[in-house]
């Protein structure tokens, strides 16, 4: 499964973005799909996760509330809706994807095996 991340750029705080999944090669039926962003220097950090089949989604604490992930079935696509954006969200952000992801392991960037290239959100004072 090779993944597309779009829709980043550059945006005041306090404004709105949204981010989109695309696989390529076959569907996101069966699998679990995940958010993740990086800073230079720090760890990839779990933004926001959904089960494809059943729409279970999974939320980091400092998203909870402003960010919404969902699915288009139509489309094959995973978005991820960001609203009330801080400076502290500004980060490269990248959507993977694997089968067979247990609850416990939709936080961890390991559990996945396929990513795409990420998208750079960059907010602003």
């Amino acid at each position: 499964v090779q993944l597309q991340a779009s829709g980043g750029g550059l945006v005041q705080a306090g404004g709105s973005l949204r981010l989109s999944c695309a696989a390529s090669g076959r569907t996101f039926s069966g699998y679990t799909v995940g958010w993740f962003r990086q800073t230079p220097g720090k760890e990839r950090e779990f933004v926001a996760g959904i089960k494809w089949s059943g729409g279970t989604t999974y939320y980091a604490d400092s998203v909870k509330g402003r960010f919404t992930i969902s699915k288009e079935s139509a489309r094959n696509l995973v978005n991820l809706q960001m609203n009330s954006l801080r400076l502290e969200d500004t980060a490269v952000y990248s959507c993977a994807s694997s089968r067979t992801i247990i609850t416990s392991s939709v936080r961890m960037p390991s559990a996945y095996a396929n990513w795409g290239q990420g998208t750079l959100v960059t907010v602003s004072s």
